[in-house]
């Protein structure tokens, strides 16, 4: 597929040509300041009338300081950064952000477009919300969230607008600016975990979206397979249409039957596959790790300290945050930017749901 042209961002000079006045006159009307009375009103008119037409309206909202800078950051999330069923998710990120972006000598702004109030405002969503971006009134933007919508990132690298995603996030017409967790050797590490406890028969239960968190996930499990020399046919995958599907008789046919002796769980966006886990461990009927180890690829959404303590790895939330913050900052000072990736490391978190592989196949209650 061949990329579009990248549209280039407006310029006061852009505006000037639109206008038929010089760039001094653009530039008096766009600081705002008291020089700018002396333009008179027509012209002014004229020169906002072509920012707006540019999509250069919201920069007119701010003040340029030297360097053509507001030294204003933006935070936008693709749904509600305050649900109170996930602050245990969010609050990290929006603490990471707020932290680096003070110590880089920037303000931030919070982006919430929407059409509505509560979860209408967050179905509605749009960054291009009245037909331009409205995030330019910003230097550059940090976005986060779990439902993107990606012809809106393709439009901003179109526009060459500076931004950085956190978590890892592609489009098919181009490259965008991302900090991620590192899913991928995490993943393997704990499969190598589970292999130095000498579990060979696993069971990789996955989300049924498919997208590039969960595809990480699976390369670092095919990685982490392959280096301890599992044949992937002994640690199979499986997608669960529907969490209710995981009864404890199903759970313990994996176990008799199959001798599966470990699983590794990717927690779901709405911890329902997670609940069904800790709801089978308190029945008894199944004992991690007793019967069968247990191991979560990543944070329940909603856990707290008084959860289970699962063997699992933990999202550096706040670091990422903070990544993405000096990421920009460092776009922001290139001449001609470049579309850059990080990865940051995820944390191990030992819990007690895993132990060395038991005899019989694994079977409850042997």
């Amino acid at each position: 597929m061949v990329p579009p042209e990248r549209r280039r961002r407006s310029t006061q000079r852009d505006i000037a040509r639109r206008a038929g006045v010089s760039q001094a006159t653009v530039s008096l009307v766009i600081s705002g300041g008291a020089a700018s009375a002396q333009i008179a009103e027509p012209t002014r008119r004229a020169v906002l009338a072509a920012a707006e037409e540019l999509g250069y309206a919201a920069n007119v909202a701010a003040r340029s300081l030297k360097g053509g800078r507001n030294r204003l950051l933006g935070l936008y999330t693709f749904e509600s950064v305050f649900p109170t069923d996930q602050r245990d998710f969010y609050y990290p990120f929006l603490l990471g952000v707020e932290e680096e972006t003070a110590r880089q000598g920037y303000d931030l702004l919070l982006f919430c477009s929407g059409g509505g109030a509560s979860g209408a405002a967050t179905a509605g969503r749009s960054i291009y919300a009245g037909g331009t971006n409205r995030l330019k009134i910003a230097d550059g933007c940090v976005l986060l969230g779990r439902n993107v919508r990606r012809e809106e990132l393709s439009a901003l690298v179109r526009e060459d607008f500076p931004f950085v995603f956190v978590g890892r996030r592609e489009v098919d017409d181009g490259e965008l600016s991302y900090v991620a967790a590192d899913y991928v050797s995490a993943t393997a590490a704990l499969v190598a975990e589970l292999a130095r406890l000498g579990h060979r028969r696993l069971l990789y239960l996955r989300a049924l979206e498919d997208g590039e968190p969960t595809r990480d996930r699976e390369e670092g499990y095919r990685r982490g397979l392959a280096e301890a020399g599992i044949a992937p046919e002994e640690a199979p995958i499986l997608s669960l249409t529907d969490p209710a599907d995981l009864t404890a008789e199903r759970l313990e046919g994996w176990i008799g039957e199959l001798g599966i002796t470990a699983l590794l769980v990717e927690p779901t966006e709405d911890n329902r596959l997670t609940e069904a886990l800790a709801t089978l461990a308190g029945t008894r009927r199944v004992r991690f790790p007793e019967d069968c180890s247990l191991a979560l690829l990543g944070d329940p959404p909603s856990w707290t300290p008084e959860s289970r303590n699962w063997t699992r790895f933990s999202l550096p939330r706040a670091q990422m945050a903070g990544e993405a913050v000096r990421l920009l900052v460092e776009l922001l000072d290139q001449e001609t930017p470049e579309p850059r990736q990080l990865t940051v490391p995820c944390v191990f978190v030992p819990g007690d749901s895993i132990g060395p592989a038991g005899t019989g196949g694994g079977r409850p209650g042997t």
